[in-house]
């Protein structure tokens, strides 16, 4: 079963916890956000893998909320 997201460009200022992010609309690797802290976030990646924390400059796309 195939899922489509929905994307938006992202604001560094508008990145909560739960938030779907990449690099490029519908680009893989898809991460989400479990925590902000000023310009990083801490991220899971679609496996459930290990944490991982990043700059949320690399990111530019966050899935939409609908």
């Amino acid at each position: 079963m195939s899922v489509t997201i929905d994307w938006v460009h992202l604001a560094n200022d508008n990145v909560k916890a739960g938030d779907l992010v990449s690099a490029e609309a519908g680009g893989m690797p898809i991460y989400r956000v479990v925590a902000v802290e000023g310009e990083q976030a801490l991220l899971q990646d679609e496996r459930g893998a290990e944490l991982r924390t990043m700059p949320l400059h690399r990111f530019h796309w966050k899935a939409s909320g609908r």
